[in-house]
């Protein structure tokens, strides 16, 4: 099983060198056609250089598209509008108009160019994501511990997990307690403490205490391969404007080959037209026709919005998800590292009766100094903060998964949960005052010195600073805002009024995000997910929109389709407008090329336009939806 993952990397990577060549090549073959036409207007008193400049921009420009339409015609057995270019292009030189074919086949060329690098920057690579998942494991067996290949592991099988190795299989704890990160799966950045009869999660972290745990489920089945399996999927999904677009383009195509083969003869016999009227009439119907105004109504809008929002440090991988953006109805947001910045920080102190503020931090900061725990390095920072300096090299006896034991100037202190200081003395000391914390979602941390207890700190993660007001404008959009988290009810609910968010969901798992992803989408309608951890890959790809925090996970960073990179909530309002407007001036770019198209057809057929004419207004309205889209540059 793992030769098959490696393999299956290693294929992976071949093929995103291919698309990476292939996108080059096609880039430089269509800068080079433009360079061709150029020089071909430069030499055009000498006609035979000029048209032989323009039959090079023609093959170099055309080839890539001309291939990719070929070859899709004859595996799908339907025509595109890669074949319809071409024959616009080929159609007006016939006529003598070399130029104007070729300009057809720049942009052309150009715009499918630009295409596959935006499809390229959108393929998710799940390298980052296997190499998280343990390959072996100690299996416990009549002959003792034997390492073996974790994905031999079946269920009923015990392992052991030592202090920092990754849990190999998704199994409960047999015997031990520790403290296990589980930021991989939840994305939460306090470990959670385990004991005996806990379920634990392949590719999650033991960070003390050693373990033995029972495999509730083969390699192949476990949680951490289905984030994979459900980013696969989603990728592999296709979106119902995609398929209608598809089906557009076929009709288009078809369409207008149709009406050019009858435009061919048909005048010719019914209106008395002669036959090199009828074909020049042909000939001007399919350049008239040719949707190069259509196709850039769309791109030049789109890469525009891309290029402002690159340098207002928002990454876009496709023109597509700006399209869907701005039609959002609910924004999905991940807890830690998205709403809050997935660092607790120490809220309020309590100190017990008679106890001395500076001994009581200067004792806290020197014990805690030795631990690696997120809440221990709050205390730390909390007590530096207010000039307390704790000196180093304490010796302290750790119990996992409750708390630590130190001597300090002569005294035994504890630091830990209740149960490890006395719950309850805890409890009558501080209960009322703890209470009402630990219902704002505030994690506490007791403090003991000797035999009575000395004080205690109440823990939270912060809001990032823009959160409220990102939330804020979003309702005044008519966004619905959400949270989907895999925190405690309480904390999640606390965190929820702090930010003004109205839909909570918490103790989420990355499968059941996507559920509730899912579910909030057809409540609501188009669905922009916005997440930071592996955790949230699922959701991110399964959304309308994934949206990743640019000091992500990688593999949240590859799966999203914005990302950003400013780590900055205030980015997505900004794009959310923006893509409303550009959606704006694609529709008026539509309506105006195709009311162009329909002018010029027209006029075709009752014979007032020339070639010249029909090029100028054909290449003319392109060249309006351009500069229509362009405008958002400066947005």
């Amino acid at each position: 099983m793992q030769l098959e993952i490696r393999k299956q990397s290693k294929h992976q990577h071949t093929l995103f060198r291919f698309q990476n060549v292939k996108e080059h090549g096609e880039l430089a073959a269509a800068l080079l056609s433009g360079i061709l036409i150029a020089a071909g207007w430069l030499c055009s008193g000498h006609e035979t250089l000029s048209i032989a400049l323009f039959l090079s921009a023609f093959c170099i420009g055309g080839f890539a598209k001309a291939k990719e339409g070929i070859l899709e015609t004859l595996s799908e057995k339907t025509l595109n509008v890669e074949l319809l270019m071409i024959f616009a292009a080929v159609g007006s030189a016939l006529i003598g108009y070399w130029a104007e074919g070729a300009i057809l086949i720049f942009i052309f060329s150009l715009s499918g160019a630009l295409e596959t690098y935006t499809l390229n920057k959108s393929k998710r690579d799940l390298t980052s994501l296997m190499k998280l998942e343990p390959e072996e494991a100690v299996l416990l067996d009549g002959a003792g511990q034997r390492k073996v290949a974790a994905a031999e592991l079946k269920a009923g099988d015990l392992i052991m997990v030592k202090p920092g190795e990754r849990v190999a299989a998704d199994g409960d704890i047999e015997s031990g307690q520790t403290s296990i990160d589980e930021s991989a799966l939840t994305g939460e950045s306090i470990p959670v403490e385990k004991t005996a009869g806990d379920p634990v999660f392949a590719g999650t972290v033991n960070l003390n205490g050693s373990l033995t745990v029972r495999v509730k489920k083969a390699n192949e089945d476990s949680l951490f391969k289905k984030i994979i399996k459900l980013v696969e999927s989603a990728q592999n999904s296709v979106s119902p404007s995609q398929a209608f677009i598809e089906r557009f383009e076929n009709m288009y195509v078809k369409g207008v080959l149709l009406a050019v083969g009858l435009l061919l003869f048909l005048p010719h016999y019914l209106l008395g037209w002669s036959w090199s009227e009828t074909f020049y009439r042909a000939m001007v119907f399919m350049v008239v026709a040719s949707p190069c105004a259509l196709v850039a109504s769309i791109m030049p809008a789109a890469l525009s919005l891309i290029s402002n929002g690159a340098r207002n440090g928002l990454l876009v991988k496709g023109s597509v998800f700006l399209e869907k953006l701005g039609n959002s109805k609910i924004v999905a947001m991940d807890k830690t590292g998205t709403i809050t910045n997935g660092k607790p920080a120490v809220e309020n102190m309590i100190l017990a009766e008679g106890m001395d503020e500076n001994e009581y931090l200067e004792a806290a900061a020197a014990i805690e100094k030795q631990s690696n725990h997120p809440l221990a390095k709050a205390i730390v920072e909390f007590a530096e903060a207010k000039g307390i300096h704790p000196p180093g090299n304490v010796a302290i006896e750790e119990t996992s998964g409750f708390g630590v034991k130190a001597q300090f100037e002569g005294e035994i202190w504890f630091i830990g949960k209740a149960g490890f200081v006395g719950e309850e003395e805890a409890d009558h000391v501080f209960g009322d005052a703890v209470q009402q914390l630990a219902g704002q979602g505030k994690t506490i941390v007791y403090v003991k010195k000797g035999g009575r207890l000395a004080g205690c700190f109440a823990l939270k993660d912060q809001i990032r600073p823009e959160a409220k007001a990102v939330i804020s404008e979003l309702n005044s959009l008519g966004i619905q805002t959400a949270m989907l988290t895999g925190d405690q009810p309480e904390t999640a609910a606390a965190i929820a009024e702090e930010a003004g968010l109205k839909i909570v969901v918490s103790e989420c798992l990355p499968d059941s995000k996507v559920k509730e992803a899912e579910q909030l989408k057809r409540t609501n309608g188009t669905i922009v997910m916005v997440g930071d951890g592996i955790n949230d890959a699922p959701a991110l790809a399964a959304a309308d929109v994934g949206v990743a925090m640019g000091e992500g996970t990688d593999v949240a960073l590859e799966t999203a389709d914005i990302v950003l990179m400013k780590n900055d909530l205030t980015g997505l309002t900004k794009m959310i407008r923006l893509s409303r407007k550009m959606n704006r001036i694609i529709k008026q770019n539509i309506v105006f090329s195709l009311a162009v198209i329909c002018l010029l057809i027209c006029s075709n057929f009752l014979q007032i336009l020339d070639l010249p004419l029909g090029v100028i207004g054909h290449e003319g309205s392109t060249l309006l939806v351009i500069l229509n889209g362009l405008r958002l540059l400066k947005s």
